[in-house]
């Protein structure tokens, strides 16, 4: 039989472009190369910690947009209650059209977008003025004839929506678009979960270690003290800053800011125990700085096995119609005095060993004689470290924004060091100022 014979009753076979299908094929092997060179990206800014939840929704816009060619994108997340959107994240807008959507407010979920609400499948739309639940666009919106969305899902429940709108060679989406934004949409939604869970684990550790701070007593008499604590930047960073004040029995003032090395959770729970048995040794034995130091040190490694810490314990002190700062350093940055004026100067000593490197070696006291309502100020070094540049910029920095609003309350002072703070945020930051009584 010849290949042009036909059986009787069975229709013609067509013959196979072989050259076409091959090139379709071939399409649709670079097309999900971009997938996958995409999700890969997504995951390493999820998985590398570079990227907080509203940076990942933007990524998976853009994302989707470069994998279908769409001139516009946007994701919605969902109201609880899922019939409305509670965020809606567009892209691709220019200047001129974000500033004629200036004064329109966010969509809610109204229209197609509605329907994808209510109906979480893929929808592609060719004509979306043509189409039965479109309700048009507010003043000032781009036109748009085309639209392809698909829903994402977590955890077995609608999140939100992804949306691409006028793909840029003016041609409507095709099957192959949309199987591209349903397998995005659906690696998306693994990414976000992540991210969703990763940031409620950060925020959970940091309330942990803002409960483990201490509040600073009401009645530091004749004193007035203020402190201020900024977690890192770093999404997975939690540390073990801590600081602490109280009178102890001599009429004295103590003070303490310390931070033990580590960025978990282990370091938070160290610095807290760290910190509750210096406040023993602190109130009970009336002892100059080094000793109670010295005291704390040998504690530490005999019951513990917690990092090393750096600190600074200093005590402002009574005598000769004035005031003292008393003061030994574990390997931590040096007080800051602001007299009133603006005149400031670090006090400069040299450190001693940070807690838990040995004990043998022995700790020292500095006394300064302090004006009257000068501002002393402690820190640790989140405030002013600056990765690759020199530590004493960051201290340089420091005095200068501290001079520039010394004058102010002392609850208003740190904050304002710590919203202005010369460092570059990558660790966390521990600040507490105590001021020296007119007379």
């Amino acid at each position: 039989m010849s290949g042009d014979d036909e059986l009787p009753g069975r229709p013609p076979v067509p013959r196979l472009r072989l050259g076409t299908e091959l090139e379709r094929i071939a399409d649709q092997l670079k097309a999900l190369a971009r997938v996958q060179d995409e999700l890969h990206e997504l995951y390493e800014a999820v998985l590398g910690r570079e990227a907080g939840l509203s940076d990942v929704l933007k990524l998976v816009v853009s994302t989707a947009m470069d994998l279908v060619g769409a001139r516009y994108g946007a994701l919605g997340v969902l109201h609880e209650d899922k019939e409305s959107l509670a965020l809606f994240v567009p892209m691709g807008l220019s200047e001129q059209e974000r500033s004629d959507l200036a004064d329109v407010e966010l969509p809610r979920g109204h229209g197609l977008l509605g329907r994808l609400i209510t109906h979480p499948e893929p929808l592609r739309v060719d004509d979306i003025s043509a189409h039965p639940d479109s309700v048009g666009f507010p003043t000032g919106h781009p036109p748009m004839r085309t639209l392809l969305g698909a829903p994402i899902g977590i955890r077995g429940s609608i999140f939100g929506n992804l949306y691409v709108a006028e793909r840029r060679d003016g041609r409507p989406f095709e099957a192959r678009d949309e199987a591209l934004i349903v397998a995005l949409a659906g690696a998306a939604g693994l990414a976000i979960d992540d991210a969703r869970l990763y940031e409620q684990t950060r925020r959970n550790a940091e309330r942990f270690q803002q409960l483990l701070l201490p509040r600073l007593p009401r009645d530091l008499g004749p004193f007035h003290a203020a402190a201020a604590y900024r977690p890192a930047l770093a999404p997975d960073h939690v540390g073990g800053d801590w600081y602490d004040a109280l009178l102890v029995p001599d009429r004295a003032c103590a003070m303490v800011i310390g931070d033990v090395v580590g960025h978990d959770l282990q370091a938070a729970a160290a610095m807290a125990q760290t910190r509750n048995m210096l406040r023993v040794l602190l109130y009970d034995q009336r002892t100059p700085p080094s000793v109670v130091l010295a005291h704390l040190d040998r504690a530490l490694q005999a019951i513990t096995d917690n990092p090393v810490t750096t600190a600074c314990l200093a005590r402002v002190e009574p005598g000769n119609g004035g005031w003292t700062l008393r003061w030994s350093t574990a390997g931590h940055p040096p007080p800051l005095v602001i007299a009133p004026g603006g005149r400031a100067g670090y006090l400069q000593a040299e450190p001693d060993l940070p807690l838990g490197v040995d004990t043998s070696q022995p700790r020292h006291d500095h006394v300064h004689a302090l004006p009257p309502e000068a501002t002393v100020l402690f820190f640790t070094d989140g405030l002013v470290e600056l990765r690759g540049r020199p530590y004493q910029e960051g201290l340089d920095r420091l005095m200068a924004v501290a001079t520039a609003h010394a004058a102010l309350p002392l609850d208003c002072f740190v904050q304002r060091l710590a919203d202005e703070h010369p460092s570059d945020g990558r660790d966390d930051m521990a600040i507490l100022a105590l001021r020296i009584p007119a007379s």
